[in-house]
């Protein structure tokens, strides 16, 4: 359907409300939540499947469209792509099924990279980092991957902790008027975001550029780099983990949708 089709069907459903145009934008956008659902997939890989994945958001695209308004000048794609990805973190939340070693893990890792960059003054390295916790490479490696989840998790809560002043949280979407206060903050964050990319190894700033800017799959950054796709997500995740102290509130400007 294309975009005139769309406009169509919301006027009708602010209009009546009638369960059966309800459905027709569920069919409408559900292709969305397989698009989510794929993105977190990477991330997740084998410890959630992905039709469950498309299950959860499949609740956040209902929320959105009985939420949604169709007179503010916010595209639904946008606005349901957070309430899916929502839904689905809210899930796995509410299953608890993070190992507590793997969150042990996780702050050992943090700790080890303040430690290096306290006593060198430069970005930690994987082999500092991993000599730093009396392990090999492969073991590091693996640690690594253990990690995907609780950081797209850690994350997503960071968002929202950096949003409650917002009284509407989620519901709340910023208009495109922008203040002095609007320019000033925008200015802020552009070099907050500069000094955070500085952090990171060549490689590292690669992955982020080309994975929240360009829009790129992990496979297509493989491809470009030339390494594997796990080697990829290793580079993304301690990418994250180096710029999430220095950006602060302004983690949520790497939407991981």
């Amino acid at each position: 359907m294309d975009e005139a089709g769309r406009l169509r069907l919301w006027k009708e459903y602010s209009k009546t409300k009638d369960s059966k145009v309800r459905e027709k934008i569920i069919v409408e956008y559900a292709p969305l939540v397989k698009v989510v659902a794929g993105r977190l997939s990477m991330y997740l890989g084998y410890n959630v499947e992905y039709d469950d994945l498309v299950g959860y958001g499949v609740f956040g695209l209902i929320d959105a469209i009985d939420k949604f308004d169709p007179t503010k000048a916010v595209k639904f794609e946008t606005y349901a792509s957070l309430r899916i990805r929502g839904a689905i973190l809210d899930q796995i939340r509410k299953m608890d099924w993070i190992p507590r070693t793997i969150r042990q893990k996780q702050k050992q890792i943090e700790d080890a990279i303040k430690k290096i960059e306290a006593e060198t003054g430069a970005s930690a390295t994987d082999e500092a980092i991993a000599k730093e916790l009396g392990l090999s490479d492969s073991e590091y490696a693996d640690w690594q991957s253990q990690m995907a989840v609780t950081n797209v998790i850690s994350l997503d809560e960071f968002n929202e902790n950096a949003s409650d002043d917002n009284k509407g949280g989620r519901d709340t979407i910023a208009d495109d008027s922008a203040g002095p206060e609007d320019v000033i903050e925008e200015k802020e964050l552009k070099k907050t975001l500069a000094d955070a990319l500085e952090l990171l190894t060549e490689k590292e700033r690669k992955v982020i550029l080309l994975y929240y800017y360009e829009e790129l799959t992990l496979k297509e950054i493989s491809n470009i780099l030339e390494v594997s796709e796990s080697r990829v997500s290793q580079l993304h995740i301690k990418g994250l983990a180096k710029m999430k102290t220095k950006l602060g509130k302004y983690m949520g400007v790497l939407n991981m949708t």
